[in-house]
């Protein structure tokens, strides 16, 4: 058995980080829709999102110096709603298997960014935008 065919309570740290595809959708900034819970994507990024690799640009400071970052690994079993419905952590949550452009199956880091699931090239810095201005960047739900 694949370790990222594992539930997520049995990996490791480096197999956590590892089931990360690498798209950057958790580093947009969201609104969670008062009357439905439906999460609510932005093309804005978090200021720490490094658009060209999508990572974050600070990964290991990013609780400290984002105190609004999801921490994944702590979520309880609602908030995987709010990540993606592509995300690997939503997906293993959900006992599903991961997909074929996951770099963990096709074995290439650009897979994920060549399926068109990456946010690459697709964020505004969200120091370009004023933080009243978001709600005017909503494109989509998880």
């Amino acid at each position: 058995m694949d370790f990222w065919d594992k539930s997520l309570h049995e990996l490791n740290g480096q197999q956590w980080e590892a089931l990360c595809d690498g798209c950057g959708q958790c580093c947009r900034h969201k609104f969670e829709d008062e009357d439905t819970a439906e999460m609510l994507y932005t093309d804005v990024a978090c200021r720490l999102f490094d658009q060209q690799n999508c990572r974050c640009s600070d990964y290991p400071n990013r609780r400290r110096r984002v105190p609004e970052c999801m921490t994944i690994r702590s979520f309880h079993a609602g908030q995987y709603a709010w990540l993606p419905s592509t995300c690997a952590y939503r997906l293993r949550h959900e006992g599903k298997p991961l997909y074929d452009w996951h770099p963990l199956i096709s074995g290439t880091p650009e897979s994920v960014h060549d399926a068109g699931i990456s946010v690459r090239g697709a964020c505004v810095p969200e120091s370009e935008v004023a933080e009243d201005d978001w709600p005017d960047h909503i494109i989509g739900a998880a």
